[in-house]
């Protein structure tokens, strides 16, 4: 009997420690398995995000700005330094010594102002002593006259009295006029470019004192090639602009044609006028000047910061339903900031201004920013 309720003891302790063995077993696999599904969901999740974030990397930001139709202009470019139509160098018509000078570089003068004054004192002499000289033979002609008229003279001594007297009076005019020239004026109005005389300084007939000009009437000469000849004509439209003047730009007409085509150069002279706006054009400037010579109205114009040149080709991207599309640029004139379209682009096509370089044809794209055209502004 006490056998058998050893056995029944030895059999109950094993089956409990059989049950306390198996159930960290299985909460060890039911962990596993967990920490597996757990591990397949976010690498599913990774998976997705990573898909995502491709897709995402593949749209490209551009910008973009709306075609437009405008008018635009073929031209022979070409450059010179600027001149004045209306330029003076200023002499002195008699020798002297300068006495004051009364206008510096830079200064504006009038027409006939005063520019500088020589030592008068011997011309004030000179000048008195010829008008003395006249008033005596004046004095002696009237009185040989009375006596001619009574016939008291001779018409020989009459003649010879009279010629006296005109040629003291030429001598006395001469004189005044040397006085007059000690004070030196300006022949045209303008600005004092150089100021060469000194005060104490002798000078002759020979020396330049002063040049004097008059930027309102500047010109360009140009010289035009022989095959443009017969594009060239008096009026025609010119525009004339500076590099160191941003933004500026002049008009401009062609002044003068030269008949004659220089046989050494093949070109022809062509005198350009230039409407000076606001003085700020100066002779002696270099600036580039377009004569027009057709003008093409309500074309498709493209920026030309919207084309892609790939060898001599040039491309535009046109968004069309978020693809940019690939166009080869069929150009008509051209000029600094844009093109004419001849085909396959549009006014309206919203083209490709940044973020262009480098893309291919039918990029998925996003657009980021609409800037306003410059060349409908500027219409």
């Amino acid at each position: 009997m006490r056998n058998k309720i050893l056995i029944i003891f030895l059999l109950m302790s094993f089956s409990v420690l059989t049950l306390i063995q198996c159930k960290p077993n299985q909460n060890a696999a039911q962990a596993k398995k967990s920490r597996t599904a757990q591990k397949d969901s976010l690498q599913q999740k990774q998976k997705k995000s990573d898909k995502g974030d491709e897709n995402e990397i593949d749209i490209v930001p551009v910008e973009v700005t709306t075609v437009t139709r405008g008018d635009i202009s073929n031209y022979i470019l070409l450059n010179s330094n600027l001149e004045t139509e209306i330029m003076a160098d200023v002499y002195s018509r008699i020798q002297g010594i300068v006495d004051s000078i009364a206008k510096e570089e830079g200064q504006y003068v009038r027409k006939g102002e005063l520019m500088l004054k020589l030592e008068a004192k011997e011309y004030v002499l000179a000048e008195r002593k010829a008008k003395i000289e006249y008033d005596k033979q004046e004095k002696n002609f009237q009185r040989l006259k009375s006596m001619f008229d009574k016939n008291l003279l001779s018409e020989d001594e009459f003649e010879k009295a009279r010629f006296a007297r005109d040629a003291a009076k030429i001598q006395w005019e001469e004189a005044e006029l040397n006085l007059s020239y000690t004070e030196i004026c300006s022949p045209i109005a303008g600005r004092v470019g150089d100021r060469l005389a000194k005060i104490g300084q002798r000078i002759q007939p020979t020396d330049k004192l002063f040049s004097v000009v008059n930027n309102a009437q500047v010109i360009a000469v140009v010289y035009v090639p022989e095959k443009n000849l017969g594009e060239i004509k008096i009026g025609q439209k010119a525009i004339i602009y500076s590099d160191n003047l941003k933004g500026e730009v002049f008009d401009g007409w062609i002044k003068r044609i030269s008949p004659v085509v220089d046989p050494s150069s093949g070109t022809f002279k062509v005198t350009v006028g230039v409407r000076n706006r606001g003085n700020k054009l100066r002779p002696g400037m270099f600036v580039n000047i377009r004569i027009i010579v057709d003008t093409r109205k309500n074309v498709v114009l493209i920026p030309k910061t919207a084309i892609v040149y790939e060898n001599e080709y040039m491309n535009v991207y046109v968004v069309r339903d978020e693809i940019a599309h690939k166009i080869y640029l069929s150009p008509g004139y051209s000029d600094n900031e844009k093109v004419e379209s001849l085909k396959d682009v549009q006014d309206g096509d919203k083209i490709i201004v940044v973020g262009q370089a480098g893309m291919k044809d039918k990029t998925k794209v996003r657009i980021v920013k609409e800037r306003e055209n410059p060349l409908a502004v500027r219409q």
